[in-house]
């Protein structure tokens, strides 16, 4: 089968009366959440004409395992083909309370914050409730957050986003 060539409004180049979402578009990541972002881009051109384009910018990624492993933004490697030049933090923290209290014996962190903006490039998590904490890494990346934005929030404590200080 070959890929439906689409515009960047999701619309077929071939046939205009065409639109294409998700897995079908094959143009963002292959995940549920972008399926739904694509479908209401797709809608709000097909009711107001071609005004909105879909942006996959931040859209973090979960495989729902136990413990759960999360990532969004760029891998350190992907940062470093772009010539990037950024500060990697990671570490292997099951000592910390967020694991302890619920016995979880795997925690881990890979953050990646821009040398000079201080913007968040990645993060890639492992342990308890990372499916949550990496929702508010892509926030950050999509919104263009610093590391300081994110450390001087207020989170609720033990929670998974209290952690997020320490990681960046």
């Amino acid at each position: 089968m070959s890929r439906l060539k689409l515009n960047d409004f999701l619309q077929s180049i071939s046939n205009p009366a065409v639109y294409a979402a998700g897995d079908s578009a094959q143009v963002g990541p292959p995940l549920t959440p972008v399926s739904s972002h694509d479908a209401k881009i797709v809608v709000s051109n097909l009711l107001e004409g071609n005004l909105y384009k879909p942006n996959y910018l931040g859209v973090p990624s979960v495989a729902f395992t136990v413990p759960p492993i999360a990532a969004v933004g760029l891998s350190e490697s992907e940062a470093r083909k772009r010539g990037l030049k950024f500060r990697r933090r990671c570490e292997n923290v099951p000592e910390w309370y967020t694991a302890r209290r619920v016995r979880e014996t795997v925690y881990g962190y890979k953050t990646l914050v821009d040398d000079e903006s201080g913007q968040i490039l990645g993060a890639h998590l492992v342990g308890p409730h990372v499916d949550e904490v990496i929702n508010l890494f892509g926030l950050a990346i999509r919104h263009g957050l610093t590391a300081n934005d994110l450390k001087s929030s207020i989170f609720a404590y033990p929670s998974g986003a209290s952690d997020i200080g320490y990681m960046i």
